[in-house]
């Protein structure tokens, strides 16, 4: 068991950070977090840590800080093996699970901020990009309760704090995501069941209230 000390350094919104909390509430880990200004002012200690990306969310071990998120996610699966797996134990199983994980992070999360960010042909055409690859992540999901099966586990730490985001993104494109994937957001409503996801996504009109203010310092009205 790895026990001591564990620091999350994190941004309330960050649908990345969201994996790492998830993460740790279903390990029982205690941790101190550390909530940084991503809008106008990153820490020093934020720099510290993470140098080369200088983003958050960190995971900090035992002073060892630990960065991007679902290489956090799989950190603290080894260390802390006794409680919830999270990947799965066939290797087969644990690679696709990493490869729908990296789909997650190119695909999902560019689509998703190109809507709120643009406008015209651009903003359509991203909708489509991100409906496409729901619909795909949904046919991975299938009939399964879980993308693991019956377990919840690493692929859906992945997805669900997108949906924490899902509103924005319906609200700036004009779509709903439930109508277009109506199976994927009853998985949603399954996992947000579980206390460890409820307590660790932000509140969806609240990122939304987060969004508009950005857009208006970035120029993007």
């Amino acid at each position: 068991m790895g026990g001591s000390e564990v620091i999350l350094l994190d941004f309330w919104a960050s649908m990345f950070g969201m994996r790492v909390r998830i993460a740790l509430a279903e390990k029982g880990i205690e941790y101190e977090f550390k909530e940084e200004d991503l809008v106008d002012n990153r820490s020093p200690f934020l720099l510290k840590m993470n140098p080369v990306h200088k983003k958050i969310p960190v995971l900090i071990h035992n002073g060892n800080p630990v960065c991007e998120s679902l290489i956090a996610v799989q950190y603290i699966d080894e260390v802390w093996k006794g409680k919830a797996p999270l990947l799965p134990s066939d290797p087969y199983q644990r690679a696709q699970a990493r490869f729908w994980g990296d789909f997650i992070d190119k695909k999902v999360y560019d689509h998703g901020a190109k809507i709120w960010k643009t406008k015209g042909a651009e903003q359509e055409e991203s909708k489509k990009g991100l409906i496409e690859c729901l619909k795909l992540l949904e046919g991975e999901l299938g009939d399964k309760p879980y993308f693991g099966g019956e377990s919840f586990g690493y692929l859906d730490i992945a997805l669900v704090p997108f949906y924490s985001w899902f509103y924005t993104y319906e609200t700036f494109g004009k779509f709903s995501i439930e109508a277009e994937c109506p199976t994927l957001i009853g998985w949603v409503k399954r996992c947000m069941d579980k206390e460890s996801v409820s307590k660790s996504l932000a509140d969806p009109h609240k990122v939304h209230d987060l969004v508009l203010i950005l857009k208006k310092k970035h120029g993007l009205e």
